[in-house]
């Protein structure tokens, strides 16, 4: 792969102090902007298992744009061995990782990345990532897949299987929510099994020295139809609901579904 990623990692292994470049205007910032209500607004939370979870589902989606699935049949061990690999591909040593760097004068969007790169004066964020398309195989390029860690390829691709059978549950019970045919959604966003496009972002943040004056990740909605995310527990999350932004709360075991632009435009 060409390219070499200017990475947050090994930029946050040298500082005491925060670069300019990292730092936030006041109103950006997360003591800024956090809700701090004495009753904390919370994203719903959904149990797949319930028969009106497509109503459930509708409901979150259009007060929210966002949920937290439970019951959602997709194994404990697959998500914490997603992880582990994720983890693992991080403490790589910096030579390894840039195998996979990103080129962005190829005009292609996967491979090891870094918010370092950005335009010069756009302020940037505080983390790291690996993308790539993990289905349908048409779409997967195995060359920005890291040979290591051990199990990385196995590990994607038995998530992937869930989450291909998870997406279209979701997309199912939100056409029936809405009085569609049940296939209404994944028709419009691909139609079969292999014309849903599956893309994988292992983001990592490193430690901040002065975290109360930066963001992992700018304010955004996602371009996609739908994204599922996997927390590791520890707090960061937030979304906006009535021009307040909002923690999410862990739920163990949840994943979070957020309704993308694809979805909101249809």
């Amino acid at each position: 792969m060409a390219g070499v990623v200017q990475s947050v990692q090994a930029l946050a292994s040298s500082l005491a102090a925060l670069p300019p470049e990292f730092v936030r205007p006041e109103h950006e910032r997360p003591r800024a902007t956090t809700f701090l209500g004495a009753s904390p607004l919370q994203i719903p939370v959904v149990d797949m298992s319930l028969p009106d979870a497509g109503c459930r589902m509708v409901e979150a989606a259009t007060e929210w744009g966002i949920f937290q699935a439970v019951n959602h049949g997709v194994p404990a061990d697959a998500v914490v061995e997603l992880q582990r690999v994720g983890q693992e591909f991080f403490a790589l040593p910096q030579e390894e990782k840039q195998r996979y760097a990103m080129d962005p004068a190829s005009g292609k969007t996967e491979g090891y990345g870094s918010t370092v790169q950005r335009s010069p004066g756009d302020k940037k964020m505080w983390s790291d990532f690996l993308f790539h398309n993990v289905s349908p195989p048409a779409a997967v390029n195995h060359g920005f897949w890291p040979d290591k860690p051990r199990g990385y390829r196995q590990a994607n691709e038995a998530y992937c299987g869930h989450m291909r059978r998870l997406t279209r549950e979701v997309l199912e019970r939100l056409s029936a929510g809405l009085g569609l045919e049940e296939g209404a959604m994944a028709e419009a966003f691909g139609g079969g099994e292999d014309g849903l496009v599956l893309m994988q972002k292992v983001n990592f943040y490193p430690p901040c020295p002065q975290p109360e004056l930066a963001l992992g990740f700018a304010p955004h909605t996602d371009l996609c139809a739908l994204t599922v995310l996997v927390a590791n527990g520890v707090p960061g999350l937030q979304v906006s609901k009535d021009g307040l932004w909002c923690d999410v709360e862990h739920v163990p075991g949840a994943l979070i579904v957020n309704v993308g632009d694809q979805i909101e435009a249809s």
